[in-house]
């Protein structure tokens, strides 16, 4: 059922914001910020639980910080103390107190929390003067010289100054303005799925792998004060058709490509067949030649989707949020130039970012590569 939250001033410039996800809600928070009235937009009837570890890292830690978030997200982090690599029959190969492949070396400055948490945290921030509208998508857009009409699925059309599509690697929104997402997304041969589960493992600040290199591997760590057990499960292949809002089919795949790995694997795809917050996707990339048309612009995953190989999504969209909400705060919102000036700004970023997912990452080369990536923008400019 729709929801409708805090309706925004009359007086304020309007921008209709699709998703309610990291960039969404970054974006909202910023864009208030500047003075400009947004809606957020979002299909889930709340915000969605759930979802993987993610890293904020470099840049994106001094937008948490500007958000006066910063100190909370540490709070939130994750405490591993480590972690454990088996091979595909469950015999542990070699362990880490010093790093963990999700998350990387563990007296770092950069922030590991879940997805659900961070999401929180902005939500919670961006909730004042920022109107949400919960259980409803934009089902088309008719730009026009004096702003945008939207016809949503369930409300009313209404009208806006600006649309910024946030709403992930699916994008509706870059669909209707950019067209068909075949032609913007890159695979990487990968599909992997995430979900929670109680931790029958007994897993304590304790991070475990197991891994079959050239077919498939899974990853679990306790969450929530070691209660609960979050599962990152996936498989290498080229495309396979695998409809991203199948979650049957997806279950059944996954099982599939996973049932031959040893260890506790029969018993976390039981509970994978049984997760509530189950999500599964293509590990994919999005590349555009711009990222606005009109009065339409992409933001996070929907613009530049960099993968979660890339370690690095989610500082993308804080990044950008930011940029994206300065730049038309500076120009006054005239739409043309701030959109100009944030793809300026953010191509070099996102262009380092997309390439940590398809480069080789090992070793001290990919440490540097990665240190170089995160801080390859500047906020202030």
């Amino acid at each position: 059922m729709m929801q409708t939250v805090s309706p925004h001033p009359a007086h304020a410039r309007t921008v209709l914001v699709s998703g309610a996800s990291v960039a969404g809600l970054a974006l909202a928070h910023w864009l208030r910020r500047h003075g400009f009235a947004p809606t957020v937009v979002e299909r889930a009837p709340a915000i969605r639980p759930g979802g993987q570890a993610i890293d904020v890292r470099g840049a994106a830690l001094d937008v948490l910080d500007r958000m006066d978030l910063l100190a909370a997200a540490r709070a939130a982090r994750t405490r591993m103390r480590g972690m454990s690599m088996l091979d595909a029959d469950g015999n542990e190969l070699w362990r880490s107190t010093e790093m963990t492949l999700s998350g990387g070396r563990l007296d770092g400055d950069d922030i590991e929390l879940l997805r659900d948490d961070l999401t929180g945290l902005l939500y919670e921030r961006a909730r004042d003067g920022v109107e949400y509208v919960f259980g409803d998508s934009i089902a088309a857009l008719d730009q026009r010289p004096d702003g945008i009409r939207v016809t949503f699925e369930r409300a009313e059309p209404r009208d806006f100054d600006l649309v910024v599509g946030a709403d992930g690697l699916h994008s509706k929104v870059r669909a209707l303005a950019f067209g068909p997402e075949e032609r913007f997304i890159r695979h990487l041969g990968a599909y992997v799925a995430v979900f929670a589960t109680d931790n029958f493992l007994g897993l304590e600040d304790w991070q475990i792998w197991v891994q079959d290199a050239d077919r498939a591997s899974l990853c679990v760590y306790p969450a929530r004060g070691n209660t609960e057990v979050r599962a990152t499960v996936g498989f290498r292949s080229e495309p396979i058709g695998l409809d991203h809002r199948d979650t049957a089919r997806q279950r059944a795949v996954m099982a599939e490509r996973l049932a031959h790995l040893g260890w506790e694997t029969p018993r976390l795809l039981k509970a994978m067949r049984e997760a509530p917050d189950f999500h599964c996707d293509a590990m994919a990339q999005i590349h555009l030649d711009r990222w606005a048309d009109g009065r339409v612009a992409l933001v996070g995953d929907a613009g530049y989707c960099a993968s979660p190989l890339s370690g690095q999504g989610t500082s993308l969209a804080l990044v950008g949020a930011y940029v994206l909400a300065a730049e038309l705060g500076r120009a006054n919102g005239e739409y043309s130039t701030a959109f100009a000036r944030y793809e300026q700004r953010m191509r070099p970023y996102v262009a380092r970012n997309q390439a940590l997912a398809t480069e080789d990452m090992s070793g001290a080369a990919g440490e540097a590569a990665l240190d170089a990536a995160k801080d390859a923008i500047t906020l202030d400019e």
